[in-house]
């Protein structure tokens, strides 16, 4: 189940396996084989189980963010939580406590993690205790010296969002961005790979497809193979009104669309309802504030689990909100609104 688990992480690219399976130690494999055991034994009994730590954590380095992507509440400046950029001390603190049994570290949640200053920093503090690292960003802030220093510090994937392979189809999604800096961002870090000659980080063009921008799928495989970044993927959207659609975003191409249309004409998301859910048992996020909700769908961190402020990290995992939050999913997960409006998204990814 292990083996399974990371080349699903690694997206079956060999090269960023081989990378993963480096980060394995005998107490992370066995923090992982509890995970999985409890996940199956939750799902046998029907209630839920948890054994050891989360495999895989999200960080928010900062919320702020310099576009206003329509489906995105960074975007559109609509949070009703704090937001901030996250400290470096704090992030220390946390990682510290959970870096043995941890694998995987993302760092992103809301916002664009370049515009936090000591963002690269905390990469290469995640890094030199063995996680894996990785983050997303929209690359307008890919100098040539801030590449560079992507590279030295050791992230191992680097998903740049790049939504459209002309500007004019860009900036549909991508309010306020511009298609030549991202461009230009990708080359930097492509440079510095070479310069370096490191085989990190794993670079990849994140294409969100939706209605304006299908008709690019071609073409932005031609321009990744043209700057000579490791694969393209492409990510289906997630629409919070999906029944209206106000944007006009849902694409007419079934694959890559999260919803669809019922046998009455009403759009429906494609996703089922079980009452069970794997990322609930090996994952969750931090905000820059050091709240820890259940999921990257909670964005407005609404289900407030703990607080690093007041608690550990491996007392929140275990403490009474959690275990009562974990109850309610097995009970009935549409009860819970952002499980209920969870449709993990489709990722495709090419050679």
């Amino acid at each position: 189940m292990l083996y399974f688990y990371i080349l699903f992480m690694a997206y079956f690219n060999w090269n960023d396996t081989k990378n993963l399976f480096s980060k394995l130690t005998f107490r992370r494999v066995f923090n992982a084989a509890k995970v999985v055991s409890s996940y199956q034994l939750s799902k046998l009994l029907k209630r839920p189980v948890q054994w050891g730590y989360p495999i895989s954590i999200s960080f928010e380095p900062t919320t702020s963010c310099n576009l206003r992507c329509p489906e995105c509440p960074s975007g559109l400046r609509a949070f009703t939580r704090p937001t901030g950029m996250l400290k470096k001390d704090f992030f220390r603190q946390t990682i510290d406590e959970i870096h043995k049994e941890l694998l995987y570290l993302i760092f992103y949640f809301q916002g664009e993690p370049f515009l936090n200053p000591d963002f690269l920093d905390m990469v290469k503090y995640a890094h030199d205790k063995g996680i894996y690292t990785a983050t997303s960003t929209n690359a307008h802030f890919l100098t040539d010296e801030k590449a560079k220093r992507t590279v030295e510090s050791g992230l191992d994937r680097l998903i740049i969002s790049i939504d459209g392979t002309t500007q004019d189809v860009y900036k549909q999604y991508r309010v306020g961005g511009n298609l030549e800096k991202v461009l230009a961002g990708a080359r930097n870090i492509v440079k510095w790979k070479k310069e370096l000659n490191s085989k990190t980080p794993f670079v990849f063009f994140q294409f969100l497809v939706v209605k304006p921008n299908e008709h690019q799928i071609e073409d932005i495989k031609r321009l990744a193979k043209e700057i000579g970044v490791d694969q393209v993927r492409f990510k289906t959207a997630q629409i919070y009104d999906y029944e209206n659609d106000p944007h006009n975003l849902i694409p007419t191409i079934d694959k890559y669309s999260r919803y669809r249309k019922d046998k009455n004409g009403v759009m429906q998301s494609k996703s089922g309802m079980k009452n069970h859910c794997w990322k609930l048992h090996h994952a969750n996020v931090i905000t820059w504030d050091g709240m820890v909700v259940p999921c990257c769908f909670d964005k407005d961190a609404m289900h407030r689990l703990g607080n690093l402020s007041t608690q550990s990290f491996k007392e929140v995992w275990h403490n009474d909100n959690y275990k009562q939050f974990r109850s309610e999913l097995m009970k009935s997960r549409k009860n819970i609104d952002i499980c209920a409006n969870c449709s993990e998204g489709l990722t495709v990814w090419e050679d």
